[in-house]
């Protein structure tokens, strides 16, 4: 992606057109707009957990808070990690959502125990759209009680998206499905021509 520098402002229009970007990898400074023929969305009406995860959910193992640590978070999704040496979260990246976090238009869940940053997500609102950019664990399930905090947390602003960009078998397991392009838009349309809060408590 070459031209003018990227904006906020033009981020979320690109949101709102179905686009987002990446890079290559975490020491390219270039960037490049996604638009995947089949998109991951996570129907918020049908979310499953798993009940073993249900019971450390309850367990009150980690402590949850929103939009405490938005860099951090950043910060830990882009770390290598077994399995994922490489990174799409680059500096310009890096840049634009923590302005958008700056702004109130993008959020972060973070997984604390004892004190310490173990997992986490973070990703862009947009009307009544959410968009899951990224999550991290340093700690089993971390990351796993940090969606199931997000889901229960759009479900009770309004929210009527919950995209995951794409399917893995991970997000499968939570009732992840993937939709055409075509179909993506039009539930795009209808959930940014809407309002939802996120929740501030």
């Amino acid at each position: 992606m070459h031209g003018p520098r990227l904006t906020p402002d033009i981020l979320l229009r690109a949101y709102a057109e179905g686009l987002f970007p990446m890079a290559e990898r975490r020491d390219d400074p270039t960037l490049y707009w996604v638009s995947p023929e089949q998109r991951g969305i996570l129907p918020l009406d049908s979310f499953h957990v798993p009940r073993r995860l249900a019971r450390t959910v309850r367990s009150g193992r980690f402590t949850v808070t929103a939009d405490q640590a938005f860099a951090q978070v950043m910060q830990g999704c882009a770390a290598p990690a077994p399995g994922r040496e490489q990174s799409w979260i680059n500096e310009e990246i890096f840049r634009l959502y923590t302005a958008l976090a700056a702004s109130g238009q993008a959020h972060s869940l973070e997984c604390w125990r004892e004190g310490a940053l173990v997992g986490g997500l973070y990703g862009v609102q947009l009307g009544a759209a959410f968009f899951g950019e990224s999550m991290f664990s340093a700690e089993r399930d971390a990351s796993k009680v940090a969606l199931v905090h997000l889901v229960e947390r759009l479900r009770r602003g309004g929210f009527v998206l919950l995209d995951t960009q794409f399917l893995t078998a991970h997000l499968a397991g939570f009732g992840a499905i993937e939709i055409a392009r075509a179909d993506y838009l039009v539930r795009l349309r209808g959930a940014i021509a809407r309002a939802a809060v996120w929740p501030r408590d």
